[in-house]
């Protein structure tokens, strides 16, 4: 029995937000998707693939002369190889001048060939270029969210740093929670909820910043033990966003936190100390946070 075309796929692994989720029935269309895939590779596959599409495109055209009957004059060395040679300096518009077509099967040929030629180098060079161009942030998250009580108020606080101590104009911040949901009218989906936060803008964000969201009657945190909000694969998810002022290119970055990862009764260690009237900035004790309870 045959089965149906969506069962007929390998699952497909990806990663969500720090977690690994398998999809199945997705059809694949790679040549469609042929600038995602060249923008989203790394480096060294983007260079490798590039290599592999150069040297099957010579082989091929390669193959072609060959069948031609005597189609390229001076032919050094008079094989295959030659042929190879002749299809890369044709390819890349080099023409050294000792070998050249000599047949109008070669010319035309060697015409297919430049005219690829040509556009491949064109493509290649605006695929690198944006990969080149593409902003990239330096925000670093902290490594665990801490939830602790401050006049009375539960805070929930999660410090981040612009490594790069550029200034990041406007910067924006926005934090939401996503748990598991189920009813019998919806069924089970991955619900988000916004968190509000104390402060959602930095009109220079240059060093440090740390966002704090107030847990109470109105927060969609508010009333959950942390072994519920592993029960229901609780995560936070915070987005970043703000102006390069030396690129003027718009930055994002965004972090994802399992609600196990948040240290309950901690507070961030401080890094700022002051040596005379000048500050100094301790990033080594960034991600470091203490127990409350060991002070008292």
């Amino acid at each position: 029995m045959k089965m149906p075309r969506s069962h007929q796929h390998h699952g497909r692994r990806i990663s969500m937000g720090g977690r690994d989720v398998v999809a199945f029935g997705l059809d694949r269309h790679y040549l469609q998707d042929i600038y995602f895939y060249a923008m989203t590779s790394s480096w060294t596959m983007f260079f490798f693939a590039a290599a592999v599409v150069y040297l099957i495109f010579n082989i091929v055209f390669a193959g072609l002369y060959a069948l031609g009957d005597h189609p390229v004059a001076n032919l050094t060395p008079d094989n295959f190889l030659g042929y190879f040679f002749f299809s890369v300096e044709t390819l890349a518009t080099v023409g050294y001048g000792n070998m050249h077509p000599q047949t109008v099967y070669a010319h035309v040929i060697s015409s297919v060939e430049i005219f690829i030629g040509m556009s491949s180098v064109a493509l290649t060079t605006g695929v690198m270029f944006a990969r080149f161009s593409r902003p990239r942030s330096n925000i670093i998250f902290a490594d665990h969210p801490v939830c602790h009580m401050v006049d009375g108020r539960r805070l929930l606080m999660i410090r981040l740093a612009n490594a790069r101590m550029n200034i990041i104009s406007e910067a924006s911040a926005k934090l939401r929670l996503v748990k598991n949901h189920a009813s019998p009218e919806t069924g089970s989906f991955r619900k988000i909820l916004d968190l509000e936060l104390e402060r959602d803008h930095h009109p220079i964000f240059s060093l440090g910043w740390t966002v704090i969201h107030v847990i109470d009657e109105s927060s969609p945190l508010y009333g959950y033990t942390k072994e519920q909000l592993n029960e229901l694969n609780a995560a936070l998810v915070l987005s970043i966003e703000g102006l390069d002022e030396m690129t003027n290119q718009s930055q994002r970055a965004r972090h994802y936190y399992p609600c196990s990862s948040i240290r309950w009764n901690h507070r961030y260690v401080d890094i700022l100390k002051f040596q005379g009237d000048t500050p100094h900035l301790h990033y080594a004790k960034f991600h470091e946070s203490e127990n409350l309870d060991d002070i008292s």
